[in-house]
């Protein structure tokens, strides 16, 4: 992200450069200059995630209404300094930066490898050095500042040209980020994030002339600049070579400095002699310099409207060689402005527009342990769902063979490398796919049960349609959701589903500090896997909302409804220490109620598709005795579970000769389980039968 080694020169060799300013009194220069608009800060919000994310916990799945409450209190400090704030978010990869996101994608699986292994060593959450940032953030990060009544957009190529361009194009008083491309473009100001005191609305801002002025440079020789540096653009070691010539001549003048900083200075001292002119520039390069990539590096800093004179005269676009085909994929004109416009105002999944035009996907790292073979990549089960969502998406676009075209994704799972995307065919739902133009455009009773059909059925789940029409609809999400994840991990276990389960219901009704005040005397390294799981389970109940034209309201799919990572690794945990159902729930009656009409929807939908959810208890038997003594509390071994003998039933099907304790109290006398629907409420998930064929 940014220029290589800008940031570190910066901060320490260019302290003129580095001025702390007042956002509030900034703002009052704005007005007084401009007395007819709104001061505005732009915020490249991919930027501010990490500093956004204060809670805590973070490696527990994510505290979300905590979160949600930090996000309130940063957009009311810039609200009662007349500030407005436009939230940018990376809307698609554009496929020249896609080696550079291959290469951060690879490297955070060593991050979180080594989160893993301090987890199971020690039974507690690493340190905020070793934070990485909760599944899901940027997804729901959207959906949260926009409930919260902000301007979100999700760009249409890399998000910091299209936030450098609306900073320029609007007059804003600054842009809000961490990235030192901010620095190169000709655009407002640049503010830091990082350095940002919401409580005194401080931060600092990056002088552009001031920097210039240090290197003697101008403002157009940035691009050029930057890019003998390194860019996601021009990677590092294309200019290598370059950069040692440069530093080999200027060695006598950079006495006393450390490498890094004599390489920037020998640079820019290279560029301020060279006559501002592309042929001049060609003539002083190192043989073998690939001039077309420079060019393509210079001219991605160019805002509309801007020209650089280390460009040739007739360098566009079409001068590159062929690019990836333009053509969309999905023809409908309508529905692709549609995709558009919901893309651009961040009011679907990002992979929606992305499929329907470029035929891609993408999902990037999550917390999950490669080592850990027991439960499929997350980006594994999650890939049937997908490919339904798919064939929805792309149904228009049938072959004569009735086959959609490939999807190409890049997600991360263990075991991929990600040299080449996988090429993914898309498939038809059970019962059929209504048209996309029918999902999205179609009103009427009718159309709202087409809708949900359709979106039970991108998880072969239109057969409990019925079951769970009873349902709030954020139960009838996470019930969904539960229900897809049992059918598609055979390791999931009767311990799995009641932490969940209990952690929902328990949910309700508590404050983002009283969560906060959750207290664990250890992390299970699997439930950690599970909390990721589920979240990014949510990401793709919001993809199949968004494909099938909202059955869903998209709120009722928010984390904050539906889980708390320290919570549900309290109830695990209690769950494999054989808490009581009745203390499990905290002595609510409604919510005991609750927890046995979801059993009994689970349980009958998995024993009408064979699945029997067995008990895998963990062993916590050294945990406990080590907590005794006053040590670190350590299970024998993290990934182990508790042997137990299984018989086998006439189905074939192996199941434990005794129920846990917490499955036998939801049970009834008799056959099957005791429940009473809940009363039917206005934001019910209200479900249909499936369309003829």
């Amino acid at each position: 992200m940014g220029v290589k080694g800008l940031q570190s020169f910066i901060t320490n060799a260019c302290p003129g450069v580095c001025i702390v300013v007042n956002l509030k009194d900034l703002a009052e220069n704005h007005r007084s200059r401009f007395p007819r608009t709104v001061p505005t800060i732009v915020v490249d919000a991919m930027c501010c995630l990490r500093r956004w994310y204060t809670p805590e916990s973070w490696v527990c799945g994510g505290q979300w209404r905590e979160y949600l409450s930090n996000l309130e209190a940063f957009i009311n400090a810039f609200k009662a300094a007349g500030i407005r704030l436009v939230f940018y978010f990376d809307g698609m990869v554009e496929q020249k930066k896609r080696n550079e996101w291959v290469r951060r994608r690879l490297n955070n699986n060593k991050k979180i490898a080594k989160i893993f292994q301090f987890i199971k060593t020690y039974q507690q959450q690493p340190g905020r050095g070793m934070f990485f940032i909760p599944s899901g953030l940027a997804t729901f990060t959207h959906h949260a500042l926009k409930a919260l009544g902000q301007e979100v957009i999700s760009s249409l190529k890399e998000a910091d040209y299209e936030v450098a361009s609306y900073g320029l194009r609007n007059n804003c008083m600054g842009i809000l980020g961490e990235d030192t491309d901010y620095l190169i473009y000709d655009t407002s100001p640049y503010f830091s994030i990082s350095s940002l005191r919401l409580d005194r609305l401080e931060t600092v801002m990056f002088s552009r002339q001031d920097f210039c002025s240090r290197l003697g440079l101008h403002v157009t020789d940035l691009p050029l600049f930057a890019c003998f540096l390194g860019t996601d653009i021009v990677p590092e070691k294309t200019m290598e070579r370059f950069r040692n010539q440069c530093l080999a001549s200027y060695h006598a003048q950079s006495q006393g400095s450390n490498k890094s900083t004599a390489i920037i200075l020998a640079v820019a001292n290279f560029v301020s002699l060279i006559p501002h002119s592309y042929n001049s520039l060609t003539e002083k390069l190192p043989l073998g310099t690939d001039k077309l990539v420079l060019c393509r590096g210079i001219e991605s800093y160019l805002l509309p409207g801007q020209q650089s004179p280390w460009l040739p005269c007739d360098f566009s676009h079409a001068s590159e060689g062929p690019l990836q085909q333009d053509v969309p994929l999905c023809l409908d004109q309508e529905i692709l402005q549609i995709a558009q416009d919901r893309h651009v105002r961040s009011e679907v999944s990002h992979s929606i527009y992305c499929v329907l035009c470029h035929g891609e996907d993408e999902g990037s790292n999550t917390l999950e342990d490669e080592s850990d073979t027991e439960l499929p990549g997350q980006a594994l089960i999650y890939r049937p769902a997908r490919q339904h969502i798919y064939y929805v998406l792309l149904e228009s676009v049938k072959d004569v063979h009735g086959e959609c075209p490939l999807v190409k994704e890049w997600f991360v799972y263990a075991g991929n490398s990600l040299q080449h995307p996988d090429l993914v065919q898309p498939k038809q739902l059970p019962g059929g796919t209504p048209s996309l133009r029918t999902l999205w455009l179609s009103r009427g009773a009718e159309a709202d049960q087409q809708r949900r059909c359709t979106f039970l059925a991108c998880f072969q789940l239109q057969d409990v349609a019925e079951e769970l029409q009873a349902l709030d609809a954020s139960l009838a999400a996470a019930c969904s959701l539960l229900l897809y994840i049992i059918l598609q991990a055979d390791s999931f276990s009767l311990e799995d589903l009641t932490a969940f389960i209990a952690q929902t219901l328990c949910l309700e009704g508590k404050s983002a500090t009283q969560l906060a005040n959750v207290q664990l005397s250890q992390i299970d390294s699997r439930a950690v896997q599970l909390g990721s799981l589920f979240i990014r389970g949510l990401a793709t109940l919001v993809m199949a909302n968004s494909a099938c034209g909202f059955p869903f309201k998209m709120e009722d799919l928010m984390p904050w409804y539906l889980f708390d990572g320290n919570l549900f690794q309290e109830k695990y945990q209690q769950i494999h220490g054989k808490c009581p159902l009745h203390e499990l729930l905290e002595g609510n009656e409604s919510w005991i109620a609750k927890f046995q009409s979801l059993m009994s929807i689970i349980r009958n939908a998995c024993s009408a598709k064979g699945r029997i959810i067995q008990s895998r208890r963990r062993d916590n038997r050294f945990m406990t005795e080590r907590r005794e003594r006053g040590g670190h509390p350590h299970f024998q071994n993290p990934n182990r579970i508790q042997s137990q003998s299984y018989h086998q039933n006439r189905g074939g099907h192996w199941r434990s000769p005794q129920p846990p304790a917490y499955w036998a109290e939801s049970q009834s006398s008799g056959s099957g389980y005791a429940f009473e629907h809940q009363p039917r409420r206005e934001r019910g998930f209200r479900l249909a039968p499936r369309w003829p064929r």
